[in-house]
């Protein structure tokens, strides 16, 4: 579980007009205000380009040209192609690394680097060495040195919810002057890594409605968003949880398919109408619903873990086959709502000690875990079992 530190950085900020070199400078970081800079901007414009598979350049002490391996195009590789300074490389994270290259793997190295050849023509070899669901029909790769900006470009795959994988060369000198870098987009390495964090700290209510529940009649739902004005984390409110010394949370990532189709295959679904009725029975509490699905890895790429499970991974080793961590989260989110909602000092309801101490590390004063032990269905036995083997989950 990712427990990010709070943010003393100072970075270099985004270019003011696309496709000129970065200048200026911006120091610290100024909750609510941080959001509007050009530099987060081109965050949030980085995170949509890498989606459309349009390259970008990376700013640092020595620049990359990069896209998506998932969604760059023929004409994306040939930008890069054109626009390189030098041989351009497939990063990867070790875990997906060691499998293409069959050897084991520093898994403390922030990226791989393979050797890619050019022209840059191979758009479905590329998608291949990113997804391991994929067939796995590709040619012998060998390694290369692994670039500066490296950690940062796989954060932006990470930020736009893609596989980590991503096609990148150095870019070279006078770029911006050329036609073909003419509209490209410029973000510092720096403010990719820090976005999470940032974008926490400016998080707002923006709706407030009585809902009531099934097993919480006076339940409220409050709406959150940041002011990059992306996907929304709501809190479910049962009875007034502010005016509790310390009032029942608990902490729950979204789950499309356990908590909205019922799944088996996990227990979402269960935990999350279990708090809410635990909650109501206490007469309040309060259920942070997050949008960090499958453990902040996104919807789709749960979806390519539950295939590598159906191979015969768990669910730590299938997310770690993607390239991601065991689990992406990170709790600053779940402090901001807490904060805005006046719940400083909780019981959480929780099995897992991990993310008590994310939350204890942003600064929440948690008393007490309360456990959350949900049987066994038959379909999820072994599900549960790596959480406690592998997780650390406390089901007593």
């Amino acid at each position: 579980m990712k427990m990010l530190p709070p943010i003393a950085v100072e970075t270099v900020s985004s270019p003011a007009q696309p496709g000129r070199a970065p200048s200026g400078a911006v120091s610290g970081f100024v909750p609510g205000r941080s959001m509007g800079a050009p530099r987060t901007r081109a965050v949030h414009r980085a995170v949509s380009d890498s989606r459309r598979g349009v390259p970008v350049v990376i700013a640092g002490p020595r620049p990359l040209i990069v896209a998506p391996a998932e969604t760059v195009g023929a004409e994306g590789l040939h930008l890069i192609d054109r626009l390189a300074a030098g041989p351009a490389m497939l990063l990867l994270a070790p875990a997906r690394a060691a499998a293409v290259l069959r050897v084991p793997l520093d898994d403390a190295v922030p990226a791989v680097a393979l050797a890619l050849s050019r022209p840059l023509i191979d758009t479905a070899t590329l998608r291949r060495v990113a997804d391991p669901t994929l067939e796995q029909i590709m040619p012998t790769f060998t390694r290369a040195t692994v670039p500066d900006q490296a950690e940062a470009a796989l954060a932006l795959g990470k930020l736009a919810r893609l596989l980590p994988a991503m096609v990148v060369a150095p870019i070279r000198a006078g770029w911006a002057s050329l036609p073909l870098g003419t509209g490209l987009l410029v973000v510092p390495a720096a403010d990719l890594l820090t976005y999470p964090t940032e974008l926490a700290a400016t998080l707002h209510r923006v709706a407030e409605v009585a809902i009531p529940l099934e097993d919480a009649p006076d339940a409220r739902l409050i709406a959150f968003r940041a002011l990059d004005q992306g996907i929304e984390h709501m809190a479910i409110l049962v009875g007034d949880p502010a005016v509790r010394r310390a009032p029942l949370v608990r902490i729950h990532s979204e789950c499309f398919t356990g908590d909205l189709l019922g799944s088996l295959r996990c227990d979402c679904g269960p935990q999350l109408k279990g708090a809410i009725k635990r909650m109501a029975a206490e007469g309040a509490g309060a259920v942070l619903y997050l949008a960090q699905e499958g453990r902040g890895i996104g919807l789709i790429n749960k979806l390519r873990a539950y295939t590598l499970q159906d191979r015969g991974l768990d669910t730590v080793d299938a997310n770690r086959a993607l390239g991601w961590q065991a689990d992406e989260r990170n709790f600053h989110v779940a402090a901001a709502m807490l904060t805005a909602l006046g719940l400083h000092r909780i019981r959480l309801l929780t099995n897992n000690p991990d993310k008590m101490a994310g939350l204890v590390a942003c600064g929440v004063e948690v008393v007490e875990r309360v456990a959350h032990v949900i049987a066994p269905n038959g379909v999820n036995d072994a599900y549960l079992a790596t959480k406690a083997a592998r997780f650390g989950h406390l089901f007593e």
